[in-house]
């Protein structure tokens, strides 16, 4: 389970695994390998919504199912056509407790939602945990209805779960409130294997192609903000992070709620762990969250005027934490400061970038200390820098410290072997 979310597999019941199993996802088993054979065989397929406890009207929930429907149906041959007789292939349904299939529903949190494979009888049925708070906007509040229909659809269409974190195929409930729904790239490959290509697909994709899961192994990989984390150094991009820890060989992709809550944003500009005060600061535009124990602390997020940048900083690029000396330099734009973490005050003026670190460009992406060298990223690349020489000693990929090559060498030599 610790592989599949992106943790360390350390076999260990931890506290970022319990929270990670305690949170809101779909029915289905992880480790289901239903097979290409398993899917339907005609091209149309009926649907009815079917039962008495629906939580909204049933006009309302026929839009969402519709739009649910609809974004398979835009990436494959398939059409889906609602009925209102009995007769009808899958049969969708708002459910409490125990509702005789063999698996009954836990109430609000927990299991949201289950699907049986494509099939006679029961195959391909969709249940709603009906004691769900559902909701049907792009807020964060609820639980999208959407989001959790497009995912049931895709096992009624014969789609496994799938570790990509960016897939609506991921099993842990992960709706980004605000974003527009789409399937990922892994989803539209998955299921057009199942089924095909719809004819107008090339004109959906030169409009809007599929979003990608970013790769660690992209030469043209940049992050969003690196920082350490006790043993760990954490890479952020988008809503997804990379987590190195010395003990395991594989440095896998999770999502950021995976770990911490949904109160932290995406696309981060800057985080740093301090280690002396036990807590972890979080940056994005103007404001900054203060986490505790995974948890966020009362009264956040706040303004980083709380630091002591004057109006015209707006948002910080890169935040620099030196544990054992208690000070992080901050980067906005092509200036740094100094700020001092005891006194919890900002030493003197800020200072150019060019002057005080020669050789980083700025304005920089993201900077983390790390094995006794002060490491840049801007772009692609990832600038080292040595503190006694004050100089660059190497500049290489920025996704170095990733691994993918090593990586790749081995699962290479697996499959030769």
């Amino acid at each position: 389970m610790q592989r599949f979310f992106g943790l360390p597999p350390s076999g260990e019941l931890n506290q970022e695994t319990l929270v990670v199993m305690k949170k809101p996802r779909c029915g289905l088993s992880d480790v289901e390998h239903f097979g290409d054979t398993i899917r339907w065989k005609k091209r149309t397929l009926s649907y009815r919504l079917a039962g008495s406890t629906l939580p909204i009207s049933a006009s309302r929930a026929h839009k969402v199912l519709r739009a649910a429907w609809k974004l398979w149906s835009s990436v494959t041959p398939m059409k889906f056509r609602k009925r209102n007789r009995k007769e009808a292939d899958i049969v969708i349904s708002f459910n409490n407790g125990d509702h005789e299939d063999s698996a009954p529903f836990d109430g609000n949190g927990g299991v949201l939602a289950h699907a049986f494979l494509p099939g006679p009888g029961i195959g391909g049925d969709v249940h709603f945990d009906a004691d769900e708070e559902w909701s049907f906007n792009h807020s964060g509040t609820g639980v999208n209805l959407l989001a959790v229909a497009a995912h049931e659809f895709g096992h009624a269409l014969g789609l496994p779960h799938s570790s990509d974190p960016g897939a609506i195929m991921y099993p842990a409930y992960s709706f980004v409130p605000n974003n527009e729904l789409q399937l990922s790239f892994r989803d539209v490959k998955d299921i057009q294997r199942l089924y095909g290509v719809s004819p107008s697909f090339s004109l959906l994709v030169s409009k809007k192609p599929p979003p990608r899961t970013p790769d660690k192994c992209d030469p043209d990989l940049s992050f969003d903000a690196v920082t350490r984390l006790q043993q760990e150094i954490i890479f952020f991009k988008d809503r997804f992070m990379w987590r190195k820890h010395p003990q395991f060989h594989k440095t896998g992709i999770t999502l950021i709620n995976s770990l911490w809550p949904d109160t932290v944003p995406s696309y981060l500009d800057a985080v740093y762990e301090n280690v002396e005060g036990n807590f972890i600061l979080f940056f994005k535009g103007q404001q900054y969250w203060k986490l505790r124990q995974l948890t966020l602390s009362e009264g956040f997020p706040r303004n980083i005027s709380d630091f002591g940048f004057p109006s015209r900083i707006k948002s910080v690029d890169a935040a620099l934490h030196f544990r054992n000396e208690h000070y992080t330099v901050f980067f906005t734009g092509h200036e740094c400061w100094r700020y001092n973490e005891q006194q919890s005050v900002m030493e003197g003026s800020p200072m150019l970038i060019n002057q005080q670190w020669p050789g980083i460009p700025s304005p920089a992406d993201a900077a983390v200390f790390y094995e006794g060298f002060v490491h840049f990223f801007k772009g692609n690349l990832h600038y080292k820098y040595d503190l006694i020489s004050e100089h660059v000693v190497g500049i290489i990929s920025a996704n170095d410290l990733l691994e993918c090559k090593m990586e790749e060498n081995n699962q290479t030599t697996t499959e030769r072997r």
